[in-house]
C-alpha cells in the first residue's frame, strides 16, 4: 500500500495545499481537485481492485485521509462523504453493485451523506414503508458537497428502532429540498440543510436495514474523522519544522489505531484537541501575519475550530471538554 501514500502525498503537496487558500475563499470546492482524486483512484480508495478500487486496508486508508486532509481539509471532507454509498454499493446487493458499483469505485458517480436518522434523542429524520418503497419526512442538517455530488446516501429512523439506509438523487424538487449553511470554515464544502416532506424511494434504492444504535452508529468514521484532525496537525508540524509536535503526532496516531471502542470517542476527541493545540502554535510560530486571509496559518486554525464540533456526539463532546476545562 506504500503506493497508494506515495500518490495521496503527491496530491496534497502539488495540488491541494497549494490551492488550499483560494478553495477556502471558493463558493464551492473546485471540481477539478475533486477530478483529481478520481484521477487518482481515491474514490475506490478501500473498493476491491476487481470493480475498480484501490483495495486499501484500514490502516492505509486512515493514514490516506490524514496525508489528503493536510493539503485541504475542505477537499477531503466533500471526498469522504462519498464512502457511505461506496461501501454499500461495492459490498451491497447484486443489483447495486451492478448499477452502480464501478462508477462510484472510479469516481464517476459521486456520493454525499445525509444522516439525520443516526442522531441521537427523538428522530428528525424518518423512513416510513410505502407501497413499492419508502417514503421519507424530517431533516439532515449537515450533507456536505451540494452541487458537487451526485447521489445522497440517506439514514432516516425507521420502524421498530431502525435505520433504514436508502440513496436518492442529489437534486432538489418532489418534497426535498436544500437550504445552504453558511460556514465560518470549509464554507466550500458547500454544506446544505436537506429537508424531506413525503419523499418516495422505491424499494430498489434500498441499501440495507439495520438496527438503531446510537452508541455504535458511528462506527468507524470515529476513527477516520479523527485523521482529519491528524491531517491538520500534520500540515501545522511541517510548516513549523522539527518539534515535539511531530513525536505527538505519531503518538495521538498510534493511539487512535490502537483503541478499543469504549476508548474511541476519547482518543478522537484527544485527536480534535491536539490539532487545535496545533494550530495554535503555526499561528504563533508565523506571528502577526498568521492573521491575513492570504496565510495558510489563519486558514488552518479556522479548520481545526471546525473540527473540534465536526461529527461531534455527546461522548466526544464530553471528553473534550474535560480536556478543555479541567475538573469539567
Amino acid at each position: 500500500m506504500d503506493a497508494v501514500l506515495t500518490r495521496a502525498a503527491a496530491l496534497a503537496d502539488e495540488v491541494l495545499f497549494p490551492n488550499a487558500l483560494t478553495t477556502d475563499a471558493a463558493d464551492v470546492v473546485p471540481v477539478e481537485l475533486l477530478d483529481a482524486l478520481a484521477e487518482g483512484g481515491f474514490y475506490g480508495l478501500f473498493a476491491p481492485p476487481e470493480v475498480g478500487g484501490l483495495g486499501a486496508d484500514p490502516t492505509t486508508m486512515a493514514l490516506a485521509i490524514e496525508i489528503l486532509a493536510s493539503g485541504c481539509l475542505t477537499t477531503t471532507l466533500v471526498w469522504m462523504q462519498h464512502f457511505g454509498l461506496l461501501g454499500n454499493v461495492v459490498f451491497g446487493p447484486d443489483p447495486l453493485r451492478e448499477r452502480w458499483g464501478e462508477d462510484a469505485a472510479r469516481g464517476r458517480v459521486r456520493g454525499g451523506i445525509a444522516f439525520g436518522g443516526l442522531l441521537p434523542g427523538p428522530p428528525v429524520l424518518t423512513a416510513t414503508a410505502a407501497e413499492g418503497g419508502w417514503t421519507l419526512d424530517g431533516f439532515a442538517p449537515w450533507v456536505s458537497g451540494w452541487g458537487r455530488i451526485d447521489l445522497v446516501h440517506v439514514a432516516a429512523r425507521g420502524p421498530d428502532d431502525t435505520v433504514v439506509n436508502v440513496v436518492i438523487d442529489a437534486v432538489e424538487g418532489e418534497g426535498v429540498t436544500a437550504e445552504r449553511q453558511r460556514l465560518a470554515a470549509l464554507d466550500a464544502s458547500a454544506t446544505v440543510r436537506l429537508d424531506f416532506a413525503s419523499v418516495r424511494v422505491p424499494e430498489e434504492r434500498l441499501l440495507s436495514i439495520q438496527p438503531y444504535d446510537p452508541a455504535g452508529s458511528l462506527g468507524a468514521s470515529l476513527r477516520l474523522n479523527g485523521s482529519l484532525a491528524l491531517g491538520v496537525a500534520r500540515r501545522c508540524c511541517a510548516l513549523i519544522g522539527s518539534s515535539p509536535l511531530e513525536d505527538e503526532l505519531v503518538s495521538r496516531r498510534t493511539a487512535l489505531d490502537t483503541a478499543e471502542p469504549d476508548e474511541m470517542a476519547s482518543e478522537r476527541a484527544a485527536a480534535s484537541a491536539f490539532a487545535m493545540r496545533a494550530a495554535t502554535a503555526l499561528m504563533v510560530h508565523v506571528g502577526s501575519r498568521s492573521v491575513l486571509r492570504t496565510e495558510n496559518a489563519q486558514r488552518i486554525a479556522r479548520e481545526a475550530m471546525f473540527l473540534l464540533v465536526f461529527g461531534n456526539r455527546p461522548m466526544i463532546r464530553t471528553a473534550l471538554l474535560g480536556r478543555l476545562i479541567p475538573g469539567a
